[in-house]
């Protein structure tokens, strides 16, 4: 190769890799900033919407132990509910096997903690957070919702629903055992903020599965509490 090509190869690699991180930082910038004002820590402040939904982890941890995400945003959901936030829950996850069940997972620890069964739908076709913020409006009906998750994951979720023309807010549940509230970008995340702008402006990403309409119907004993 002659110098002069391997100069200007050097230049093209130099400009691309320089490209990429100001789009990275540059689209994480755009989804947090345009967001911030709809991300609510305290219940109290969070605006009242008919329906909240929960946003899948996994219930586990790698190494067996129970995951504090998936705690935090139960327990969160149910504290909704019981304060009149929310008078309905989606809770919208993956469940690739008989073994794994996200949804699933969800709805028995709300039961668990008080949670009406009436009150909880279950959405099996959340692979991702796009999917889960789509099929809101497309499959349940949903033009507003509660979205309830850690506080890294709020940003990209609430621009999601943002740039698609919906009301959406979120509120944070604990990432710790000790109720903290995480990282406010961890490294997974920053790339999938990118990859998120990527999907609405450039991809036209739609869901993987989207299936007939199943509007939520709120109970007449959730519309009295």
């Amino acid at each position: 190769m002659k110098p002069s090509t391997r100069r200007l190869l050097r230049r093209w690699i130099i400009g691309g890799a320089v490209a990429f991180v100001l789009v990275v930082l540059l689209s994480n910038r755009w989804v947090i900033n345009s967001t911030d004002a709809y991300v609510f820590k305290s219940w109290a402040l969070l605006p009242f919407n008919d329906v909240g939904l929960v946003l899948g982890t996994s219930k586990y941890l790698e190494n067996g132990r129970p995951s504090p995400e998936f705690r935090g945003r139960i327990e969160a959901a149910a504290e909704l509910y019981r304060n009149g936030k929310v008078k309905h829950l989606i809770v919208s996850g993956a469940n690739p096997d008989e073994t794994y069940n996200e949804p699933r997972f969800m709805y028995q620890e709300l039961v668990k903690l008080g949670v009406p069964e009436r009150a909880i739908t279950m959405d099996f076709a959340g692979f991702r957070t796009l999917d889960s913020i789509v099929r809101a409006q497309a499959v349940f009906g949903l033009d507003r919702f509660t979205v309830i998750t850690q506080r890294y994951h709020s940003y990209r979720a609430v621009f999601i629903g943002r740039k698609l023309g919906l009301n959406v807010v979120a509120y944070l549940a604990p990432a710790t055992s000790d109720g903290g509230m995480g990282m406010r970008n961890p490294p997974r995340e920053i790339f999938a903020r990118t990859k998120a702008v990527l999907d609405i402006f450039l991809l036209r990403t739609s869901p993987r599965f989207l299936g007939e309409p199943q509007p939520i119907r709120i109970s007449p004993e959730a519309e009295q509490t």
